[in-house]
């Protein structure tokens, strides 16, 4: 019964997902309290009928309920119970649950976030999130059932697909999914403003904290992806542009470039129709990513599906949206009034830039993801976009980006000075410019464009932190003491936006070092010794071990440093037997920010053992860098602007909200400020 009860809560959160939709967008229409009040408890109403579903389906496997299709096809008896709760989103039904569950989430956030969104938007939004919640709900009722029974029930599943019997993949899936559907609720914010046909300052504070908790979070999925990439597969790489990596990474630039928008919308009331192309892109390149994954147009190590028939629904789902939010686009946005005008040279003119290097990145993986799908489908000739087209087209957009990153932070608003800009920066480039040169000097001999890759990392670190430094120094004398407590006060979006932009220079460094990593395929046996750039790595032996529902072979190795032992890490292969695959687990060893890596194929009928052994510079600071960036984005979401709430004027009388704030868009800002992923004061 309690399977027929998790099923059943679906169909009910289908009809009040109906009702989510229907009767608040009448009531915004009408201008009636009433009606737009039944928005919230139906979304809070529809998230905890999702969110039983989802528990009921996570009992089934915490159980084993093998009478359930979806659990015999990914679950295992013997599999690690934290894997048997994991695998309820491992597989296409478990995860589309886990997404709606999510999408009905935000709606119940929107819901209950009274004082920071005005009465007409919030019933709008949450009618636009009900009607995304309703098409993904008909998805998952009609094609995609996660409790489709089967009978007799067997004794034993099939177990999990072993690449996600990992803890990086236990953390990676929510994490995405929480980025990728957390821009569904901008891209319902913007159909509300195109409905309302009013958007401003208010409209943008009101998005800008769902759109740095969907970028947060898509950055932080995005980067675990990453790794998990990097240690599960063997290959040492952390990047490979497979083509569902790029649908994460698509989303991820456009999002950048809307946080952006939004900070010129709501300090000058400009860039209105820019911003909102800019929420329906970011969400509909996030439908692109789902699509990718489960219509079975592509093979990939992160495809969920291949049932060309759920792919026909997912794709009629993106039609609608897609052409159906275009469609309103192109009819309301002539009707919007155009903000305030800026100079070229401007606050508002480096984000504009910033906008267009970013969606001209995002458009060269586009066409990079799509164009072998394209022709494939219209001619049947295959062809491979690999990493060579990438970095060719993608990294010449980047650079440039990067490089003007630090000047556009530090730029005033309406009107800059270039002398004035490039006298807050030269300590900054000077700094990076020496850093540079004693790279190269170090490294003499190696690869020449690395050192730029490092000093262009140490200018975007300085560069973000110079913007504190400036803005301390505001206000005359008091001292190193008086300028810190200056820089302790300044408002946490602007240490939101030092540490975004630090991040992303510490990962500039990451990937520039790689360029000295250092590899070796050798063949050994127990006892022998192979060098790795200044390390000996030495075999101790090779010997099977049974864990839970696999076997592995362990390669053991010792690690020397002039002589001395200074660590040891094991490397495995696994069989798992109920799915008949294998996987290979590398054996990590960290110094510092660097890594020893060891990953071995198949053992020889002589004895011997073929090994990868690889020195990863720095390669940790990739991933560090990341999770800055996302620290970056949750600080500024606690600053004081966004806890109290957009102000909101009544006609012909006092606003709705709370009084006004530093930082608020009817007052005029300051020159400091930033231009980052994170909301500046």
């Amino acid at each position: 019964m309690l399977i027929e009860a998790g099923h059943f809560a679906l169909a009910l959160a289908l009809g009040l997902s109906v009702v989510q939709f229907l009767v608040p967008l009448w009531g915004a229409r009408a201008n009636d309290a009433t009606l737009m009040s039944v928005g919230p408890p139906a979304a809070i109403g529809v998230f905890a009928l999702v969110l039983f579903s989802f528990g009921v389906l996570t009992f089934a496997y915490a159980t084993s309920d093998f009478s359930i299709v979806n659990v015999v096809a990914n679950s295992h008896s013997q599999k690690p119970f934290i894997y048997k709760l994991t695998g309820v989103w491992g597989n296409h039904e478990g995860s589309m649950l886990l997404w709606i569950v999510i999408l009905a989430l935000f709606g119940a956030l929107v819901a209950v976030a009274r004082n920071a969104v005005p009465p007409k938007l919030r019933a709008n939004t949450i009618a636009m999130q009900g009607l995304v919640t309703i098409a993904f709900l008909l998805f998952l009722l009609i094609t995609s059932n996660p409790f489709e029974r089967l009978s007799p029930a067997p004794f034993e599943g099939q177990d999990l697909n072993p690449f996600l019997q990992d803890p990086g993949l236990a953390i990676h899936p929510p994490l995405l999914y929480i980025g990728y559907v957390g821009f569904s609720i901008t891209f319902a914010f913007a159909m509300a403003a195109l409905i309302e046909g009013k958007i401003d300052a208010v409209w943008a504070r009101a998005v800008r904290p769902w759109t740095l908790t969907a970028w947060g979070f898509l950055t932080l999925g995005i980067a675990m992806g990453s790794y998990w990439a990097y240690y599960e597969l063997g290959w040492g790489g952390w990047w490979f542009w497979d083509p569902v990596e790029n649908a994460s990474l698509m989303p991820w630039l456009v999002g950048t470039a809307l946080i952006h928008s939004t900070i010129v919308m709501e300090k000058r009331d400009a860039l209105k129709v820019w911003t909102i192309l800019l929420a329906i892109l970011t969400f509909s390149l996030s439908l692109l990513g789902t699509f990718l994954v489960r219509s079975g147009v592509l093979t990939s190590v992160h495809a969920f599906a291949v049932d060309p028939d759920r792919g026909l629904f997912i794709l009629g789902i993106l039609i609608f949206f897609i052409g159906g939010s275009l469609a309103l686009f192109a009819w309301r946005a002539p009707m919007l009034k155009q903000g305030g005008i800026f100079a070229p040279v401007s606050r508002e003119g480096a984000l504009v830039l910033n906008n267009l290097f970013l969606t001209t990145a995002c458009a060269t993986v586009f066409i990079g993801t799509l164009y072998p799908l394209a022709l494939e489908s219209l001619t049947g000739a295959k062809i491979s976009v690999g990493a060579p087209f990438f970095n060719a087209t993608f990294l010449p957009i980047v650079v440039p980006l990067l490089l003007l990153l630090p000047f556009g932070q530090v730029i005033a608003w309406k009107r800059g000075d270039v002398a004035g800009i490039t006298s807050r920066l030269y300590v900054a480039a000077g700094l990076a410019i020496l850093a540079t040169i004693a790279v190269y000097a170090v490294t003499f001999g190696g690869p020449v464009l690395a050192p730029l890759g490092i000093g262009l990392g140490v200018f975007l670190v300085l560069g973000a932190f110079n913007e504190v430094a400036t803005r301390a120094r505001q206000g005359g004398s008091g001292g190193l003491a008086h300028a810190a407590k200056r820089a302790l006060g300044l408002p946490r979006s602007t240490w939101g936006t030092v540490l975004a932009h630090a991040g992303v220079g510490i990962t500039v460094i990451g990937v520039a070092a790689t360029a000295w990593s250092v590899e070796r395929i050798v063949s050994m046996t127990p006892g022998d010794v192979q060098p790795i750039a200044g390390y000996e790595a030495r075999l101790e032996g090779v010997f099977p071990r049974t864990l839970h529902n696999y076997n592995e072979d362990v390669a053991r190795f010792t690690l020397l440093h002039d002589g001395r032992e200074v660590g040891r890490l094991e490397t495995m292969k696994r069989i798992y037997p109920a799915r008949g695959m294998a996987t290979t687990e590398a054996g990590l060893r960290t110094f510092g920010f660097s890594q020893v890596y060891i990953s071995f194929g198949e053992i020889q009928p002589d004895g011997s053992l073929g090994v990868r052994l690889y020195y990863k510079p720095w390669i940790l600071l990739i991933w560090i860098g990341s999770v800055i960036m996302a620290l970056g984005a949750a600080l500024a979401l606690t600053d004081r602007r966004y806890r109290v709430g957009a102000p909101v004027r009544a006609k012909g009388g006092p606003r709705e909200s709370g009084p006004r704030e530093r930082g608020s868009p009817t007052r005029r800002p300051a020159a400091g400020g930033a231009t980052s992923a994170v909301p500046a004061e």
